[in-house]
């Protein structure tokens, strides 16, 4: 039987040589299940996997990405679960390897999605189908690079939260294509998604461009107001947040994305 590792290093002991019934706790990876594939044998997702759209009718709900139906799942008698190190909690990990082996992806950056598309097109014996995904990306990503060569860099502060506010920090996935996007984020030196507040932004970068995130918090019209109150003359952008944080086969499409928005910003 062939020895299979996840992003973090752990073996998985797996029953089968191929997984056959799939859970996944995480929106961007059950949408990267899809496009590999592999839809017959996804079983359980959680409330926030909206993409396919089908599958919220389909499949069984087996609740969040930080609280779940520990019965529901063990009822569904996965071969595997799918997990990610930030989505999903250590304890929730330790809980779920009671009923199946837990894979754990860890993604902060392109050269990590293909590392785990190329994992699971092994782990689900699927090569073929990853192979022509990240074929995708890495072409795209090319054209990207190229495109964004006379881009000027503008100063950003990328925003996913309020009441407290929150933004992107530094060590994420999100950083990662603000920096492919010539997007210097001013919370690129803090960790993770810090609390921020918004009456030191000057002080702490100023930004030329305030980007407001589709996901997880519904920004809306007085919310760009109220943070443009606190720059000098930063323009403030409403973005799509699952093309800059969804990892996997989202990315094929991404980098179109960030071109119109570029083009918005003239």
């Amino acid at each position: 039987m062939e020895v299979f590792k996840d992003q973090l290093g752990n073996t998985l002991q797996l029953r089968r040589d191929r997984p056959l019934r799939i859970v996944s706790l995480v929106p961007s990876q059950t949408e990267l299940l899809y496009d590999l594939g592999l839809e017959d044998q996804v079983v359980g997702i959680t409330k926030f996997c909206v993409h396919p759209y089908h599958f919220k009718s389909v499949k069984t709900i087996v609740g969040g990405t930080k609280k779940v139906n520990l019965d529901r799942i063990q009822s569904l008698d996965p071969d595997i679960i799918l997990c990610n190190k930030e989505e999903n909690t250590r304890e929730m990990v330790a809980e779920l390897n009671s009923i199946a082996p837990v894979h754990v992806s860890d993604v902060c950056t392109i050269a990590d999605t293909l590392a785990l598309i190329e994992q699971y097109g092994q782990l689900f014996a699927c090569r073929t189908e990853a192979s022509r995904i990240t074929a995708k990306i890495d072409s795209r990503l090319r054209e990207f690079k190229l495109f964004m060569q006379d881009k000027p860099v503008l100063k950003v502060a990328y925003f996913i939260w309020r009441e407290p506010w929150m933004v992107a920090g530094g060590n994420t996935f999100i950083d990662h294509l603000l920096g492919l996007n010539n997007f210097l984020n001013i919370y690129g030196n803090r960790e993770r998604y810090p609390e921020i507040s918004l009456k030191r932004m000057r002080l702490e970068g100023d930004p030329d461009l305030v980007l407001l995130s589709s996901e997880p918090y519904p920004f809306k019209e007085e919310h760009a107001f109220e943070v443009g109150r606190f720059t000098h003359h930063a323009k403030t952008v409403f973005v799509d947040g699952e093309m800059f944080s969804w990892y996997g086969s989202r990315l094929v499409r991404a980098f179109d994305y960030f071109k119109q928005l570029r083009e918005r910003l003239r």
